[in-house]
């Protein structure tokens, strides 16, 4: 079996447990993505996207069926405040809502009147508005979406407020905008460039921003570099430590870039996240396979919204 754990920090110990073993769930998908658990229901929703299908997996009975047969090429998923599923679509270059009757609310498909580039990764924050990323990723290929032209003159990182119905630049200068994820107190916002996948040069990283009252973004750093390949998806738990996608597995890092350790995974990662009944198991999408883990900590919970 796999030694699952690789520790290259001391501290990597406190987060893992040596009697756990990596899952593979299900397998025969052709690039797993967008993973994100429904509580109320135990069950994990996810995106198998040249496959152009969002899957459901069951943890009461571990049964796998497709939730959905044509996703629009789906990407990432979210949760909204009202539990409703938020997702990324690559062939619509649009972001949308599904309603408890199971119909679509498109939320945001143009910027200044032109169609989006390809929704990549979504999170809600605490006062119900989504911030989104808008790669070219679905448009390069027909594998992952449609070929086509880009119509916005960026790859943008865009925040949507439902509510007033307005969708904002929140950053304008990444080579690739990838996954993205609040720190537990939202006064962060962690985002992926992964600019460097297909290239020679190119961002490998994730950046941390300010989160400011107005809801923009100041003071850009450089948290850490992921390699090998670059991080795509990843997720943040209770104590703000990044758990980052990598072409190896799953990468720990402080808040602050220290590498602690590894999940080694036996292919390539695209995202992950938090789950099952204590919110400690990590749901993990391979290139084929959904895999999980149990780890000793859990997932971020986003604040409690604040009353007006």
């Amino acid at each position: 079996m796999l030694d699952v754990f690789e520790i290259i920090d001391p501290r990597f110990r406190d987060l893992i447990l040596p009697i756990a073993w990596l899952e593979r769930l299900h397998t025969g998908m052709r690039w797993c993505e967008g993973p994100v658990y429904f509580a109320d229901q135990r069950c994990l929703i996810w995106s198998d996207i040249p496959n152009n299908r969002l899957m459901r997996w069951c943890e009461d009975t571990q049964a796998v069926g497709v939730f959905r047969a044509d996703s629009n090429f789906a990407n990432g998923n979210t949760r909204d405040r009202q539990g409703r599923l938020v997702t990324c679509e690559h062939r619509t270059r649009r972001l949308t809502r599904t309603e408890p009757d199971g119909t679509l609310t498109v939320l945001a498909d143009r910027y200044r009147g032109a169609r989006l580039n390809s929704p990549n990764d979504v999170v809600v924050k605490s006062d119900g508005t989504l911030w989104f990323t808008d790669p070219t990723y679905g448009i390069a290929s027909d594998y992952e979406g449609g070929r086509a032209e880009p119509e916005q003159d960026g790859r943008y990182v865009f925040r949507l407020d439902p509510r007033a119905g307005t969708l904002a630049v929140v950053a304008d200068d990444f080579g690739q905008p990838n996954g993205l994820a609040f720190s537990p107190d939202e006064s962060l916002l962690y985002i992926a460039d992964s600019g460097g996948i297909g290239r020679e040069a190119g961002n490998r990283h994730i950046r941390a921003f300010t989160v400011r009252a107005d809801n923009t973004l100041a003071d850009s750093r450089v948290v850490t570099e992921v390699t090998p390949h670059a991080p795509d998806g990843f997720r943040v738990d209770e104590a703000g430590r990044l758990w980052s996608s990598a072409g190896d597995g799953v990468h720990c890092y402080t808040p602050e870039g220290d590498l602690l350790g590894k999940i080694r995974v036996p292919e390539r990662v695209g995202n992950l996240a938090f789950g099952g009944a204590a919110g400690n198991r990590l749901f993990i999408c391979g290139h084929t396979s959904l895999y999980a883990v149990f780890v000793n900590t859990r997932g971020a919970r986003p604040p409690a919204p604040k009353r007006l």
